[in-house]
């Protein structure tokens, strides 16, 4: 008979492990396929097609009304449940990468730099209101034409999925989920 502390440290054990279903959740948008999948290390739970990224494609976002989405790695910063666009799930856009870029095209001053780098020091949500832009996040359609989703990129930088989709995806994001977009 194993004693409680050892069965209890064995049962610890497997719930921890790197490869137990205790790994958390996290996206991966795939800004070429046009597709959002849900990941758990490296396991694919369910994948999105059809999404909807900036009018202007992916890259470097270089200034609010770019229209361009932000490739890199982000975490769910914020959530609003009442959004025009149905649901929106915003990032702690510009991370520390995008500051770094942009300080050194000299399209943020050191300042502006140094209060995005306080902000992902402290946990908090960056400036929204720099040149790089803000507000970037995963959003529905809210009452967007549908037809235009399926036909085109139509974001101002964010992804967008249909609000059918946007309520699926949604039991999957917290505050703090990583988002990666490649």
């Amino acid at each position: 008979m194993l004693g409680k502390g050892l069965l209890a440290g064995i049962l610890l054990g497997v719930l921890f492990s790197s490869n137990s279903w205790a790994e958390d959740i996290w996206i991966l948008v795939d800004t070429q396929k046009l597709q959002l999948q849900v990941k758990q290390g490296n396991k694919t739970l369910k994948v999105f097609d059809n999404i909807a990224i900036g009018r202007n494609g992916s890259g470097f976002k270089t200034h609010v009304g770019d229209d361009v989405t932000p490739l890199g790695k982000f975490r769910i910063a914020w959530i609003n449940n009442k959004s025009p666009y149905y649901r929106f799930f915003g990032f702690n856009y510009p991370n520390r990468h995008n500051a770094e870029e942009g300080l050194a095209w000299g399209l943020i001053t050191r300042p502006t730099y140094e209060k995005i780098l306080a902000a992902h020091e402290s946990g908090k949500t960056p400036p929204q209101n720099t040149v790089l832009g803000g507000q970037i996040g995963i959003h529905g359609l809210g009452e967007a034409d549908k037809q235009i989703h399926k036909l085109m990129n139509w974001t101002h930088g964010c992804i967008a999925l249909t609000n059918e989709q946007i309520d699926r995806l949604s039991r999957y994001l917290k505050k703090g989920t990583r988002v990666e977009i490649k």
